[in-house]
């Protein structure tokens, strides 16, 4: 299946970038959608339409991409986005969750 051409490795992810592209609440709301999809599963960029204008969508993507956060798989048209959670467990133990479990608190708010 082809992908997009540049995913950083596991040991490229790094913390600042990553907090830095979580730290805008367009992206955290898409990773908090792509975390409760479960470990492994893959959302099409489409089930993020309701949220904003596919351009805006197409560069808030590409952040989580280049930070490391999400993995693009495409699919025929389909453009299907994973969570990297394995990946930034396995670099930064506690983060993602504590992130989820923060943002969580937050919106319920």
């Amino acid at each position: 299946m082809p992908r997009l051409p540049w995913h950083p490795s596991s040991e490229q992810i790094r913390l600042a970038p990553l907090l830095d592209c979580l730290s805008e609440p367009l992206r955290l709301v898409i990773v908090c959608h792509l975390a409760h999809a479960g470990p492994g599963n893959e959302l099409r960029c489409s089930t993020f339409q309701t949220l904003s204008s596919k351009s805006n969508l197409s560069y808030h993507f590409a952040k989580l991409r280049k930070a490391g956060i999400v993995r693009f798989r495409i699919v025929g048209t389909m453009r299907l986005m994973q969570l990297r959670r394995r990946e930034i467990d396995e670099r930064f133990p506690g983060l993602l969750d504590a992130i989820l479990s923060a943002a969580a608190r937050d919106m319920s708010n």
